[in-house]
């Protein structure tokens, strides 16, 4: 009989600051484009990782919480907890546009630089909440 398959999700909150301006519109379209969001301003935000696959039999886990934990906190935390996105961390740098679209991207690539810890689990969704009202969801590459 296949083991069941389970999804865990583990929360992250930080605050940090960020700057919407495209490199590839012009001073006008920008303001257009961004309006407020053009200045420098902050969020509270909250990330959701969800980490997929079957439930072992030894341990009754998906996957290790704790490992789970730990790989958000060193990957994203540690790196953009009050900081200036755009231009304080070195992990974002690739970035032009600092929108929670691309923020959510690049997140995934930072974690699934540790999936080999939660093997067989797999991450299988990543949702970034810039607010209560407004947030992004991602399921990698091949979603």
């Amino acid at each position: 009989m296949p083991l069941p398959t389970v999804e865990i999700v583990h929360r992250l909150e930080f605050s940090a600051a960020h700057q919407l301006k495209s490199p590839h519109l012009s001073d006008s379209e920008n303001e257009a484009t961004y309006g407020p969001c053009l200045r420098v301003h902050g969020h509270n935000y909250v990330l959701e990782a969800t980490v997929r696959g079957p439930v072992d039999p030894k341990t009754g886990m998906v996957v290790n919480l704790n490992t789970l934990a730990q790989a958000m906190k060193e990957e994203v935390f540690d790196q953009v907890d009050h900081r200036f996105l755009n231009r304080d961390v070195p992990a974002l740098a690739q970035l032009e546009i600092f929108t929670a679209e691309t923020l959510v991207v690049a997140f995934w690539d930072l974690l699934a630089a540790r999936e080999s810890e939660w093997h067989p689990g797999s991450l299988s969704l990543l949702r970034l909440l810039e607010s209560e009202d407004n947030w992004v969801v991602y399921r990698g590459p091949n979603g």
